[in-house]
């Protein structure tokens, strides 16, 4: 069973397979490009939070993940994370473990499985970065002597 489809970008990257210029030209022309020129948090997000949105998204965008499309995605995290924060504030201040202490603590675990999925999807782990292999701009390589006899 074949995998998932790879940009062409990084199966050249890999090296793996060989694939003629026409063929390389074929599959970029069918890729599709997310654009990321208009990064913006969402207007329903709190001056706070929106310093956190551009603060993360400005570092996704220079290691080059990070486009248009994926706004919502890092509003979800953003949100789930202050959320996080603030129930585990609450949570610390608690002196004795009641019924207060149990809901904060489940709310605290779902909200953190909500923040680590999306941190996930984001690149923002160090595991997910770690599966993330971004192709490098080639540089022009000068032809070998064999390109050069066969034209």
């Amino acid at each position: 069973m074949a995998g998932p489809r790879q940009p062409i970008d990084l199966v050249l990257y890999k090296g793996k397979k060989h694939l003629t210029k026409a063929e390389i030209e074929e599959r970029k022309a069918r890729e599709v490009k997310a654009k990321s020129d208009a990064i913006e948090p969402p207007s329903y997000l709190p001056k706070k939070l929106k310093d956190e949105f551009n603060r993360i998204a400005t570092e996704l965008k220079e290691i080059g993940i990070m486009s248009n499309l994926d706004c919502e995605a890092l509003a979800h995290f953003v949100v789930a994370e202050h959320q996080w924060q603030k129930v585990t504030k609450e949570l610390l201040k608690c002196k004795e473990v009641d019924e207060k202490y149990m809901d904060l603590l489940r709310s605290q675990e779902k909200i953190f499985k909500m923040a680590r999925q999306a941190a996930n999807d984001l690149g923002l782990t160090i595991s997910s970065r770690c599966k993330l292999v971004i192709p490098k701009e080639e540089e022009e390589k000068p032809p070998s002597k064999w390109e050069k006899f066969m034209g």
